[in-house]
């Protein structure tokens, strides 16, 4: 039977544990490997074949051990370790002691300058109520040079009609 430090061993250590006792050339497959940690260790779990294959998994995922036609091998000193996917990161440049880092721009659009008549009028008004409904037309004032017309003639819809030319008409 296993004793208690064996009981406590993790699946991991299992597995390496397996494949150095196996030693087999062409590597150790799943079933050998699980036949051994069965007969090794005794009383394992119910959900032991697929905690069994999920770590397998995760050791391939992670470089721990290497896959090759449905056997598993420890890779060697001189196998490069396991890249991840995508692109792999630019090198960064080594910068000199004592150099300080530029800020970083912040992601998206920079915000609009503030306007800060705007600003002080917003916060006047911030705690009185408003009028309902549209705010009246602001009238044009001298200052700006356009003044209003003293008799404006306020137009009808549609087309305007046609001037006629004055009658003249000769009294003698």
């Amino acid at each position: 039977m296993a004793t208690d430090e064996e009981a406590s061993k993790t699946y991991p250590e299992m597995i390496m544990e397996a494949i150095e006792a196996l030693n087999e050339k062409n590597g150790s497959n799943k079933s050998a490997m699980s036949k051994y940690i069965e007969t090794k260790y005794g009383e394992l779990p119910p959900s032991h074949s697929s905690l069994l294959t999920a770590h397998l998994a995760r050791m391939r995922e992670s470089g721990e051990l290497l896959f090759i036609k449905n056997n598993y091998f420890r890779p060697g000193a001189d196998v490069p370790p396991k890249r991840g996917r995508g692109r792999p990161p630019k090198p960064k440049p080594e910068l000199p002691t004592g150099a300080v880092l530029p800020q970083l721009r912040p992601r998206g659009r920079p915000p609009k300058p503030k306007d800060p008549l705007a600003v002080a009028v917003a916060k006047a008004t911030a705690g009185l109520p408003r009028r309902r409904g549209r705010p009246p037309k602001a009238a044009r004032s001298a200052a700006s040079g356009t003044a209003a017309p003293a008799a404006a003639v306020k137009r009808g819809r549609g087309r305007p009609p046609k001037v006629k030319p004055a009658l003249v008409t000769d009294v003698v």
